[in-house]
């Protein structure tokens, strides 16, 4: 309020005297001044009473001014002033631009006007929208939909409820693999099917929803990490004997040897280096049909028998079938 109320004064034909004697000798000089000019009003016929107001009036703004200069000097905003003039008691004079430059602070950099503002701030916000809504489409496509899961199984079904043969074709067709390929009974295992041939409208749900895949780009996608699980022993012996109940007649305990012979050459034929061999056994051979004892050992056998079959005990307990094919195969080498 003090630097407002110097800056309102008139700040022409003033100058500012130093502090202390200075500043006194200099109050006496314009108390003087003032006194004078009463008098040459009074002489004129002016009345005493109202130079006596305009006096003091005068004086009170000449002790502000004096209070005011004062103060910017405790705060340092004046320049100091030099030994000549505290000598001579000379004010020094200064333009109302400079003092106004010394004494206000630096002027803030302009704001932007309103109507640019609110454009930025909506440019900001729509292009904020825009990047929000981008990453919530692709979210939401990404996300697993049990609305567009049952949409799709409903492209290969047929009226009930069940994909068949023909959609199975379609559906193989579409994901790109062959029906024979092993990777589809990796995918019946993950759906937990019961026929060979069929996927339920439930297992259908249940093991896409494992999967994660509501169509059939997520499907496609999703064939190496199937394939992967034949890497692990684990799995693939789980792989293995669910493959025996998958492929039999349901009616049946035992797998008829043509489609046994089928499914072994799709899970060993490509790992058992003497798989060739023991399915031209099996060609030869009087089996008709494999129980499942006979089926896990074939496996057990694959991965632990040499190839020259020297660690193969006869009197282990292995079934009739393995010791005719190891029977068989030590003929075949010798002769």
């Amino acid at each position: 309020m003090e630097v407002e109320a110097a800056l309102g004064c008139s700040w022409q034909g003033r100058g500012w005297g130093g502090g202390g004697t200075g500043g006194e000798r200099e109050g006496a000089s314009e108390r003087g001044t003032w006194v004078r000019i009463s008098k040459g009003l009074s002489g004129a016929g002016g009345s005493v009473r109202e130079a006596d107001f305009q006096l003091n009036s005068h004086l009170s703004t000449l002790a502000n001014i004096h209070k005011i200069y004062h103060t910017l000097n405790k705060l340092n905003l004046t320049e100091d002033i030099g030994q000549d003039d505290h000598q001579t008691g000379s004010l020094r004079s200064c333009s109302s631009s400079d003092c106004f430059n010394k004494v206000m602070p630096p002027r803030k950099k302009r704001r932007p006007a309103s109507g640019d503002d609110l454009s930025a701030k909506k440019s900001r916000h729509d292009s904020m929208y825009r990047k929000y809504d981008s990453t919530r489409i692709k979210t939401e496509e990404e996300a697993f939909s049990s609305k567009r899961c049952l949409e799709w199984f409903y492209e290969y079904a047929g009226a009930d409820d069940v994909v068949g043969p023909e959609g199975m074709e379609k559906f193989c067709e579409d994901i790109g693999v062959e029906p024979e390929n092993v990777v589809m009974l990796v995918l019946a295992w993950k759906l937990d099917a019961q026929n060979m041939g069929y996927f339920t409208l439930q297992e259908w749900l249940k093991g896409m929803t494992s999967l994660q895949c509501d169509t059939t780009e997520k499907l496609r996608n999703t064939l190496d990490y199937l394939r992967s699980f034949l890497n692990d022993s684990t799995n693939f012996k789980l792989i293995y004997r669910y493959a025996f109940d998958f492929a039999r007649e349901k009616d049946q305990r035992s797998l008829d040897i043509n489609t046994a012979k089928c499914m072994l050459g799709l899970l060993l034929g490509k790992i058992w280096p003497l798989f060739p061999v023991f399915h031209q056994f099996l060609e030869q051979s009087k089996y008709k049909v494999i129980n499942k004892d006979q089926w896990c050992n074939v496996l057990e056998f694959s991965r632990t028998i040499n190839l020259d079959l020297s660690n193969y005990d006869e009197d282990g307990a292995w079934p009739v079938l393995l010791d005719e094919f190891v029977e068989w195969y030590k003929d075949k080498q010798m002769s």
